[in-house]
């Protein structure tokens, strides 16, 4: 199977949210479907159902989670520099409107753009990867076409 490159702060946040769905969340789904059961007559007890759904949940959740964490290939990007690749934080600017950006480029699983974690596989990512500080990238974007600078990389 193919490794998942991952920084580290994103394994340590899925890993943690691991270990909290098994500690916190699953035992708590079990006491709650215990609890409904209690109530008698499971087909018409929505409580029951609905604590079952929720376990399905979070069981799919922890397999899922696990199967990442086993192949996850975390990089320590605090070791990297030069031109942009994995894990670097760039800082760019909109040519057309001015406006800075940041953006760190990580993994799938860890991207989120409203935290300015950007997926590699995105276009804005590979139109950045291999260049450098002073270039500029043109990106299509479903928008139209965008140019950017790059202001500054940085690898922490």
């Amino acid at each position: 199977m193919e490794k998942i490159p991952m920084t580290r702060s994103g394994f340590d946040r899925l890993d943690e949210e691991l270990k909290v769905l098994k500690s916190v969340e699953r035992p708590a789904i079990i006491r709650a479907i215990a609890e409904a059961r209690e109530h008698g007559d499971l087909s018409e007890n929505a409580e029951y159902h609905s604590a079952r759904e929720k376990q399905s949940f979070i069981e799919g959740r922890i397999k899922e989670l696990e199967a990442v964490i086993s192949l996850a290939e975390v990089i320590d990007v605090s070791k990297l520099s030069g031109t942009i690749k994995f894990g670097a934080t760039v800082t760019l600017v909109d040519e057309d409107s001015e406006e800075e950006k940041t953006y760190q480029i990580v993994g799938e699983t860890e991207a989120n753009i409203e935290r300015n974690l950007l997926n590699i596989r995105s276009p804005l990512a590979r139109a950045l990867i291999g260049k450098d500080e002073g270039d500029s990238v043109e990106v299509v974007t479903p928008g139209g076409k965008r140019s950017y600078e790059i202001l500054t990389i940085r690898y922490s």
